[in-house]
């Protein structure tokens, strides 16, 4: 077991890492990643396939951050685990929640209420795998929020908070691990796991530098079928 001086020093060393990784992977959008890791044959590539930005209502929002899991369960489940205190309350700074809700479900498990929660807490937003609420006040706060859908209808009665950082399925072999990174933007979400980081920053890099020329070529008029032959391939 670690004494309190070992793990202040660990912890500082986590937040070390937490940040250079940041630092390499945000210059970089979704579609970047995302291209990182079909060639890296990761399940889907990555993408959240039917997850969308709704708040902030602006096009040049950008979410990134490493993930908190939440398992929803129909609230009639008496079998699945119950937390000891509400799950918004497992935020933390600089992380984003994933909230997991079962497939079907037409009500919301994200309101304002608990964005008000998230942001006091450093939170730096929320990917709903399912529905949420309350559109204005999350951007009245200027809170990230990316959800499958919206309803008018709160949780209550319809599902509840069962697990928190579990490994939560997403679709077929597509899972969310907690401590997986995940980034959002105007083009869609994709989760990065951590095994994959300094490959899909490799791959970026190289990329990035010739999009830029193939760019180039595409602004002095070569055909675009030519520039993608000689550059990309």
């Amino acid at each position: 077991m670690l004494d309190s001086a070992s793990h202040s020093h660990f912890c500082i060393i986590l937040e070390m890492t937490s940040e250079r990784i940041g630092s390499a992977l945000n210059e970089f959008s979704t579609c970047d990643i995302g291209d990182a890791l079909v060639k890296l044959k990761y399940p889907n590539g990555g993408f959240l396939d039917g997850i969308t930005m709704y708040s902030p209502d602006r096009h040049d929002a950008k979410l990134f951050g490493q993930v908190i899991t939440v398992k929803m369960v129909d609230a009639a489940c008496k079998t699945s685990p119950s937390l000891p205190k509400h799950f918004c309350d497992y935020n933390e700074a600089g992380k984003v929640m994933f909230v997991s809700q079962p497939h079907g479900m037409y009500s919301a498990c994200w309101g304002g209420l608990m964005t008000t929660r998230a942001k006091y807490l450093g939170a730096k937003g929320v990917v709903v795998d399912g529905r949420f609420r309350d559109i204005g006040e999350h951007r009245d706060m200027d809170f990230p929020v990316f959800a499958r859908g919206q309803s008018i209808l709160g949780s209550n009665g319809f599902t509840r908070a069962s697990e928190v950082n579990i490994p939560v399925q997403f679709k077929d072999e597509l899972w969310i691990q907690p401590g997986d990174y995940i980034m959002g933007d105007a083009d869609g979400v994709v989760v990065i796991p951590v095994s994959h980081i300094d490959a899909v920053v490799e791959f970026c890099t190289t990329r990035k530098k010739i999009d830029e020329l193939t760019f180039e070529a595409l602004r002095s008029g070569e055909p675009i079928g030519e520039a993608i032959k000689r550059l990309r391939q």
